[in-house]
């Protein structure tokens, strides 16, 4: 066997086959799940952040359908790879145009990160959805269900997923760590919940890192691993500038972004999440929070990272002085 074979075959075992292991999206797996009682289905929209499950009940409603059959009638697409309309009126249309080989009279196309295809490659995918209804079925995944055109929208029902809630995060650590044998403790587990904030691919790739290196992982292996500072040492950035200690601020800021590889717009966004929990006046908080929305603009455009992270941290003194 060839390794692409085995690939193909590790993949194939890790991927969900029932709609119970489709987790934290109880509310859409009910609704999906009485379509395929039904034997049929409209096309479907899955919109919501990444790592939340948008593939997995696509993949297990395909699978639910068709049974072992499954992949021949079902084809797999990226429209961030392959953004054109040659993709829709080439690759969709050919397979669209073909009829199921059970006795359910569609076939479904997956289209992952629809909302990266073009308006014209949009407007394409809308004439090959009304033509080939009768045997095909679109599901199309998207993180803004906003930048897909309107008569898109109208032709499909739309699901919102959201990012996962800690228990269920819970659950896919204890699951990974029972079958890979690692052992993490709760203050881990909620600490990989903090950097993945619902996202289960990134709680995959985090563990798989940690596991890596040592068989015990720790909250310091994790943040390490997710490029992301201690809760704790960003607070104490903060709580120095509260006190009008700018340059005990500035270099500690500038030790915990060299230990943990920091970016800054990471770093912003420790801020922001962070700035809710100090014990200063609400007004303040506002006050800061703005500035770091402005600070984060500026770095988008191509500012100098530190230079406006110390702009940053001055206004945090001086909001604080007043």
């Amino acid at each position: 066997m060839n390794d692409k074979n085995e690939t193909a075959m590790w993949t194939e075992k890790y991927r969900p086959g029932n709609f119970d292991e489709v987790l934290g999206q109880d509310k859409i797996v009910k609704r999906v799940r009485a379509f395929v009682k039904q034997g049929n289905m409209p096309h479907l929209l899955f919109a919501g952040p990444a790592g939340v499950g948008k593939t997995s009940l696509a993949l297990v409603t395909a699978k639910q359908l068709f049974k072992e059959s499954w992949n021949e009638n079902f084809l797999e697409l990226n429209a961030s790879d392959e953004r054109g309309i040659d993709v829709v009126r080439e690759k969709v249309k050919e397979f669209a145009r073909s009829r199921s080989l059970r006795n359910i009279p569609f076939k479904i196309i997956y289209l992952d990160e629809a909302d990266a295809l073009t308006k014209e490659a949009q407007q394409a995918l809308r004439r090959t959805m009304e033509n080939y209804t009768q045997t095909c079925r679109f599901i199309l995944a998207c993180n803004y269900s906003s930048k897909i055109i309107d008569p898109i929208q109208s032709r499909c029902t739309l699901f919102k997923f959201k990012p996962l809630p800690e228990e269920d995060v819970f659950r896919i650590i204890e699951n990974i760590a029972e079958n890979e044998g690692f052992s993490i403790d709760n203050e881990s587990k909620k600490a990989l919940f903090n950097v993945s904030s619902g996202d289960c691919r990134r709680v995959e790739n985090i563990l798989q890192g940690c596991a890596a290196i040592s068989k015990k992982i720790n909250t310091s292996l994790i943040y390490e691993l997710a490029s992301a500072a201690r809760p704790d040492e960003i607070k104490e950035v903060l709580s120095l500038c509260i006190n009008n200690s700018f340059e005990k601020a500035r270099d500690k800021l500038l030790k915990t972004m060299l230990h943990y590889g920091l970016s800054g717009i990471d770093t912003v966004k420790q801020f922001q999440s962070n700035i809710w929990g100090l014990s200063i006046d609400n007004k303040k908080k506002l006050e800061m929070i703005k500035e770091t929305g402005e600070i984060e603009f500026r770095m988008v455009e191509g500012s100098d990272e530190f230079i406006q992270l110390e702009a940053l941290l001055a206004k945090f003194v001086l909001i604080n002085s007043k």
